[in-house]
């Protein structure tokens, strides 16, 4: 697919599913369906999954449809990052079950566009979806205040390690003291968006302990991830690699976190974190 036909397809992929939003919110502003919400959310659904997924598309939306239904999956293939690389960053965001070294998460040296590391693991964020329009309210979910009548998907990125500094403020420190990559085993990122009743959104990144400069328009879904630490921004940053946002795999959490809740990891799990449930919560703990 050449840049202009696929900037055309997403273009259209945007129209179909902000019609649908459009038109599901009025449905929920008078107090009924409107008919055809549900096909316009379909085809939405089917046209991001074709621009993004190719062959692979079938079990990845099945997923998503699942675990969201045909809107929300749209949603989420919709707003899938970009994620921009800065220098010294090596690893990608992989899958945990099946990848927790840092020789399994590294990218190859030299490629710009990168969607697999060296070892044949493919780049994926695992998604969650809090809904807190009224009627449709996730189980739990903290829906007051800024949250009510919003739509938020959070993208959930795992490191096998985090090494604070070891992109441009200490190239190579970290490797050279302790002979690897990592400090500290397992680094839990994401970056997170807003959909509104009208179909506008924003988004943010998490950086460290908080959500950095807090909701931003979300104008191009780019997040960039910095050397070492992992800590994301949405700020205009240099980068040296990136991973297409149609080349990032996709992978509903919420039926993981049911399954597994007692997973052990180094640092808080995403399900075992305050901003789970609570979409407004301006820290990571």
């Amino acid at each position: 697919m050449s840049s202009e036909s696929g900037q055309a397809t997403v273009e259209w992929v945007g129209l179909v599913l902000l019609v649908a939003l459009v038109i599901s919110g009025l449905g929920a502003l008078v107090g009924f369906a409107i008919p055809g919400t549900e096909l316009l959310s379909a085809v939405a659904s089917k046209l991001v999954c074709a621009a993004r997924l190719g062959p692979a598309c079938g079990s990845q939306e099945s997923d998503l449809v699942a675990a969201y239904g045909e809107q929300g999956a749209a949603m989420v293939a919709a707003h899938a990052p970009q994620i921009r690389y800065e220098h010294g960053m090596h690893a990608l965001p992989v899958d945990y079950r099946s990848c927790r070294e840092d020789a399994c998460a590294n990218g190859a040296e030299g490629r710009v566009r990168v969607a697999r590391s060296v070892t044949g693991e493919p780049t994926v964020a695992f998604t969650h979806m809090v809904d807190c329009r009224p009627g449709s309210e996730t189980p739990g979910a903290n829906c007051s205040g800024e949250a009510a009548g919003n739509q938020y998907v959070q993208y959930w990125l795992y490191y096998p390690g985090s090494a604070t500094g070891e992109g441009s403020v200490a190239p190579g420190v970290i490797r050279e003291l302790t002979g690897g990559a990592t400090y500290r085993p397992d680094d839990w990122e994401s970056v997170q968006v807003r959909v509104h009743a009208d179909g506008t959104a924003d988004v943010r990144a998490s950086s460290h302990h908080d959500y950095g400069s807090g909701w931003r328009p979300a104008d191009d879904s780019v997040y960039r991830v910095s050397g070492g630490s992992h800590a994301g921004t949405i700020e205009p940053a240099d980068f040296v690699r990136v991973t297409p946002a149609r080349r990032l795999g996709l992978i509903p959490l919420e039926p993981i976190a049911a399954d597994r809740p007692g997973a052990e990891f180094a640092i808080t799990p995403p399900w075992f974190k305050r901003v789970w449930l609570d979409p407004e919560y301006g820290g990571t703990d």
